[in-house]
């Protein structure tokens, strides 16, 4: 068996990829499923996991039968995807609301309580970052704050990616780039930071098991390989987070490369042998997804995304002419873009 499969539980969607490990990783099948992100309130970003869920059983059937094999040849499979958000659930592994996503932006007031409990020079000692809106900790607090019928639930709190591990392996378990974007995190010792779970009275016990990425964290179930087509038993590894993934994917594992990439947010990742902290804090450190190896990364969250809110709200005219011409929206969003003298705002 010389395929691997790669599933990546994207903003927009989950695609799944067959690699040939045989002919130097040529791609052999893929499949995009996509989702909606529902924005109830302003500064709100969610998603319901499930549909997570749903789209990789689709996409990875799809990819599988797109290369003409079966599940019995897919020898391992790598999980990547959005960072940040916070999938809540109870004691039977039910999903007790929507996900909180990486964009949300509701949590200021608990980031900011959170940052006065601890203190920014301790928690930078703990983390190596500071408290954002988009990370995961300050989710848990509004949880607490906002919900707490909800709160007194929780059991686990799962990253995005991993909670499709879950579904896939029945493991809780998360790796070192995803948790580093937690506030959770000691990023240096590459473990949950203890002290700081302990000041914002977060339970330990709801946090994963934390593996390198390349380390295999579960096997498919029977009840996974029955909805997927995978066979029982094929390992999982750790896998990454989104852009730590997609470093190791473009060869960013040495020292002086860097990488941008534009999605829904825009990335500027750097290599680091050692952790690396910004004095002005305006770039992220976080662990690699290669094992002992940190980065440093800046990121804007709205490119892509806010390309895409114009498309949807003010593109009709462009869709209009996308169907009859056999072209993708943007394509026609960019031409006509490209028009318009620069310097025009």
């Amino acid at each position: 068996m010389s395929y691997l499969l790669g599933i990546d539980v994207g903003t927009s969607g989950t695609k799944a990829l067959v690699i040939d490990s045989a002919q130097d990783g040529a791609v052999v099948g893929s499949a995009t499923i996509t989702y909606p992100l529902f924005t109830p309130k302003p500064l709100w970003a969610e998603q319901n996991p499930e549909d997570w869920w749903n789209a990789t059983v689709a996409s990875v059937k799809e990819a599988i039968s797109q290369a003409g094999i079966t599940g019995k040849d897919i020898s391992g499979i790598g999980l990547s995807g959005q960072m940040h958000g916070a999938v809540f659930l109870d004691e039977s592994d039910r999903v007790l609301r929507p996900s909180i996503l990486w964009c949300d932006q509701r949590t200021a007031a608990e980031c900011e309580w959170i940052t006065q409990k601890v203190g920014l020079d301790r928690i930078i000692e703990l983390t190596s970052n500071p408290v954002l809106t988009g990370f995961t900790a300050g989710k848990i607090i509004w949880l607490r704050n906002n919900e707490p019928e909800l709160y007194a639930k929780v059991k686990k709190v799962l990253l995005p990616k991993d909670y499709i591990r879950l579904k896939l392996t029945g493991e809780y378990a998360t790796e070192v780039s995803d948790a580093s974007g937690t506030s959770l995190f000691n990023v240096k010792k590459r473990a949950w930071a203890d002290e700081m779970l302990d000041a914002i009275d977060i339970p330990k016990e709801w946090m994963p098991r934390v593996y390198e990425s390349p380390e295999i964290t579960g096997r498919i179930t029977d009840e996974a390989s029955a909805l997927t087509g995978l066979a029982p038993g094929t390992p999982v590894v750790g896998g990454g987070g989104d852009n730590a993934a997609s470093a190791v994917g473009n060869g960013i594992v040495e020292p002086g490369l860097v990488f941008s990439s534009v999605g829904t947010s825009g990335v500027v990742f750097a290599y680091a042998d050692k952790p690396v902290v910004d004095p002005k804090l305006r770039v992220h450190t976080f662990c690699h997804a290669v094992p002992d190896k940190w980065h440093v990364m800046g990121v804007v969250l709205s490119a892509g995304g806010s390309l895409r809110w114009y498309r949807d709200t003010f593109g009709d005219a462009e869709y209009a002419v996308a169907r009859h011409t056999n072209r993708d929206p943007y394509e026609i969003i960019a031409d006509e873009a490209s028009a318009v003298p620069t310097g025009s705002e």
